[in-house]
């Protein structure tokens, strides 16, 4: 079984709800630079370091991003499994639908 079927619905709901905001989606891309704290990802945006929060914390939620303590800092990091999980479900959803059109192909044939 594949890792998106073998995951909980649930779960990927998350990372749906977590992507479906542009703002998140950008921090995603950051994070997947290397790992940056709220403020480091806060710097290109036109909104306060608080609503950065908030998206973190979105995401946090989602699996998305974990955040460590390192002393002062709070670094924040990209959880490649969870990208995997939706990567996988992606993967699996693009090749039942070719092999529906397959199917269709050599019905019309």
């Amino acid at each position: 079984m594949s890792a998106s079927l073998a995951a909980p619905e649930g779960d990927l709901d998350l990372i749906f709800v977590a992507l479906a905001d542009p703002v998140r989606r950008a921090l995603v891309a950051r994070l997947a630079l290397g790992d940056a704290t709220v403020g480091e990802l806060a710097e290109p945006f036109e909104v306060t370091q608080q609503a950065i929060s908030h998206h973190v914390g979105v995401l946090r939620r989602s699996g998305l991003v974990e955040q460590r303590r390192e002393g002062t800092r709070r670094p924040c990091r990209l959880s490649v499994d969870r990208l995997s999980l939706l990567g996988s479900w992606v993967d699996d959803q693009r090749r039942a639908w070719n092999d529906r059109l397959d199917a269709l192909e050599q019905h019309l044939r």
